[in-house]
């Protein structure tokens, strides 16, 4: 079995909504067990600001479910809850994003499927619920703590404690 972190965003509609519905599939998903999950932050858009901000948590899993399996379990879920890819715009709004941020210490770098997410370390709305999982997590490429890509954070996004951890 294998240990993943997923960060799971919403900015439309009831996002804390899309965040416990992306959570009870992931729960009935085949090959994969829910963990734990953080609290659930608001969080300031990246790249394209002029829209709703968003609200993130981190699921921890545990699969036996192969990296591009998995891929493609978060992508059923997304487009399961509203997600419609071929329409939207980068860093743009949506019902749902999950990314798979960590799968054990495995490093992928293929077109489809890059894992550490490449710019996890720069985005303070996975670093902050990670730090609630697992602070001491160690980044596979970057060989630091979550602690501290956390604190080398240059301009992080405005992040803020929005609920307490959905029920798993």
């Amino acid at each position: 079995m294998s240990t993943a972190y997923i960060c799971a965003g919403s900015n439309i509609g009831d996002r804390v909504g899309y965040l416990q519905q992306a959570n009870m599939l992931l729960k009935d998903t085949p090959g994969i067990t829910v963990l734990d999950i953080s609290s659930i932050y608001e969080t300031e858009p990246v790249g394209y600001k002029d829209q709703e901000w968003f609200a993130n948590a981190v699921i921890k899993i545990e699969t036996d479910l192969e990296p591009h399996d998995l891929l493609t379990e978060c992508m059923r879920i997304e487009k399961q809850l509203g997600r419609d890819r071929s329409i939207e715009e980068r860093w743009g709004p949506r019902t749902l994003d999950l990314d798979i941020l960590f799968y054990d210490d495995r490093i992928i770098a293929e077109e489809d499927l890059r894992i550490p997410h490449p710019r996890m370390h720069e985005r303070a709305y996975a670093l902050v619920p990670m730090l609630e999982l697992d602070p001491d997590f160690v980044h596979p490429i970057l060989g630091k703590t979550v602690v501290d890509l956390h604190n080398e954070l240059e301009e992080p996004e405005e992040v803020y404690l929005y609920g307490t951890r959905i029920d798993f």
